[in-house]
């Protein structure tokens, strides 16, 4: 028989299932996502960390683990949280179950609950902190709760970041762009929790591409005479990350920057307005965005609980380029004079699959 799992909330909320992945008691935020598919992307998301992921599609776990699907060094999540295991997966890619995968990466998660009462409840309620256990009582996990601190208060970017700077090895570049003298054209990527797939997007354009860690002197980075700057997405809350901002304000005006849901919200803050947290935040790959330079709406992949307010952009040069059509937040800006713009979406995610692509194009068209 499977082990007793439970998951309690903040706010006394309890689900009792079965025990998913290692067996032991994790903390973190409870959120959900609307994806179908993409669990292993989603759990190896370092824009994940400190989160017990939920998973709103009721069976995860048919096409087991690839060694290919890996967004970065390990698993992010602090806990999963799903309806239906599927105990037999198919894929011929696949070297392991999901099950294998979690216990094998040290992940406690819960399997058999009402994913759908969670996620309904998380919607109203907003999402709040929570544990899953296989070995503590409702009350001492609660108490836990009550004592640990929340969410918005740990800068998770620091433990998900390199140590020391490296140049992206996983994909060649192939018909490699290069500068007058010849020399191979460079990107330098600061890492907030980046996804591997956003460098191989940038090294299939031809590019160079060097990662820095999230605390890298910004003026060190600017020493190497890179031809852009990307700023990668991260977990947490952007407003505790005062050396960041920092360092993204001394590259303004330096050279093109591109930046993404975290860097997003970094140029933000960098441009003087400031970020909120969502009730429940944006992660699925379904939401609709509109560009409101084209009046075109793409279909995004998302993954934040920020967003970056509006009304504190005016008069700084950055204008609000994208929407989200289900609640109005800025999904995107662009500066009116230098070549600098940011996405809040993924565009190395899109369910298109490609539907975003042209983004990484735009960047390299302000390179060249």
């Amino acid at each position: 028989m499977s082990k007793r799992s439970i998951l309690v909330l903040s706010d006394g909320t309890t689900f009792e299932g079965e025990a998913l992945g290692a067996r032991g008691t994790t903390l973190g935020e409870a959120v959900f996502s609307t994806c179908m598919t993409g669990y292993q992307e989603m759990l190896t998301d370092p824009s994940f960390a400190g989160q017990l992921l939920t998973m709103t599609y009721p069976l995860i776990g048919n096409y087991g683990v690839a060694p290919q699907d890996f967004e970065s060094r390990g698993v992010q999540v602090a806990g999963f949280i799903i309806k239906h295991l599927c105990e037999h997966h198919s894929n011929w890619r696949a070297v392991g179950s999901l099950d294998e995968f979690l216990a094998g990466h040290g992940v406690v998660g819960i399997k058999g609950i009402d994913t759908r009462k969670l996620t309904k409840h998380l919607r109203t309620s907003g999402v709040m902190m929570g544990m899953i256990s296989t070995e503590a009582t409702p009350s001492e996990l609660l108490k836990t709760i009550e004592e640990s601190p929340d969410y918005g208060l740990i800068d998770f970017v620091r433990r998900v970041s390199v140590d020391k700077p490296y140049v992206w090895q996983g994909q060649p570049a192939s018909d490699a762009a290069v500068s007058a003298d010849g020399a191979q054209r460079h990107i330098a990527l600061v890492d907030f929790g980046v996804k591997y797939n956003i460098m191989r997007n940038l090294a299939g354009l031809g590019y160079k591409v060097t990662v820095y860690p999230c605390d890298y002197p910004a003026d060190a980075i600017l020493e190497t005479d890179p031809d852009g700057i990307v700023f990668s997405p991260g977990p947490g809350d952007p407003a505790r990350l005062d050396y960041a901002i920092e360092n993204v304000k001394k590259c303004i005006g330096r050279k093109p920057i591109m930046g993404i849901c975290l860097g997003h919200q970094l140029l933000g803050h960098a441009f003087g307005s400031t970020t909120f947290k969502l009730k429940f935040g944006h992660r699925g790959g379904n939401h609709p965005v509109k560009d409101l330079n084209s009046g075109r709406v793409y279909i995004t992949s998302q993954n934040h609980g920020y967003a970056v307010d509006p009304e504190g952009l005016k008069g700084s040069g950055m204008e609000v380029a994208h929407v989200n059509l289900n609640d109005g937040t800025v999904e995107g800006m662009r500066h009116t004079e230098l070549p600098i713009f940011s996405v809040q979406y993924h565009p190395e995610a899109s369910p298109g699959p490609t539907d975003s692509g042209y983004l990484f194009r735009r960047f390299i068209d302000s390179l060249e």
